[in-house]
């Protein structure tokens, strides 16, 4: 039975090892007929999707190991994170990436293994499927939410497809070696990659998952 929509979010977690296990082309295609009704104002549809695979991933990984031996964040157009962040956003960040670092069993004087980790990003952390997700320059805040609808949606239909996901703005560092090889044009921004594989389920940092606040730290009822 498939699961739920409320199963598949609550399973969902940004996997950061998968088994080397190809996904046929006509899955990839299936999750993104059916994550395409995803909602958009207007009904603008503003995304577009890079799908990467085969040979073409191997040569996109060769492409930015050598962008990133060049400088590890050349071509960068979008912050991740604002600079000094607050509580108690830094806390959730700083307590996710240790505990992922525990589980990876890297101590934080380790910096050299941890870069390597991160470094994984940049090879979809041994995912088969590469997707990277592009805006028109001329969108605002309304279609980048859009297009988070969407990259939720594919995330949740691989889910009830026994696939795993992880969404990667570690990309975003290497806009410009991504956007040159996978030949998006000028007038569109690269937002972020995300991985599609099978998980490998023997891994420890798959057994990672990330808090979440209650209801009462976010949510106000407005009764009267």
């Amino acid at each position: 039975m498939p699961l739920s929509v409320s199963e598949a979010l609550k399973q969902r977690i940004s996997t950061r090892a998968f088994l080397d296990k190809p996904v046929a082309e006509s899955d990839v295609r299936e999750i993104l007929e059916t994550a395409k009704y995803s909602p958009s104002g207007g009904n603008l549809q503003p995304w577009r999707v890079h799908v990467v695979t085969g040979a073409a991933r191997a040569r996109l990984i060769e492409a930015v190991k050598k962008s990133l031996a060049e400088n590890p964040f050349a071509g960068g157009e979008l912050r991740i994170y604002p600079e000094n962040l607050w509580e108690p956003y830094r806390t959730r960040r700083y307590k996710l990436g240790e505990d992922m670092y525990a589980l990876l069993g890297i101590p934080r004087e380790a910096k050299a293994a941890r870069i390597q980790h991160l470094q994984r990003n940049f090879e979809f952390f041994g995912a088969p499927v590469g997707l990277f997700f592009t805006l028109d320059r001329r969108f605002d805040k309304g279609q980048w939410a859009h297009l988070g609808m969407l990259m939720l949606a594919i995330a949740l239909v691989a889910e009830e497809r026994g696939l795993s996901t992880c969404m990667q703005e570690a990309w975003s560092a290497q806009a410009k070696a991504v956007s040159a090889f996978l030949g998006v044009p000028d007038g569109e921004q690269l937002y972020c990659g995300m991985s599609l594989g099978y998980a490998d389920r023997s891994a420890n940092v798959n057994s990672l998952r990330s808090d979440r606040a209650p209801l009462e730290d976010f949510v106000t009822f407005h009764r009267d």
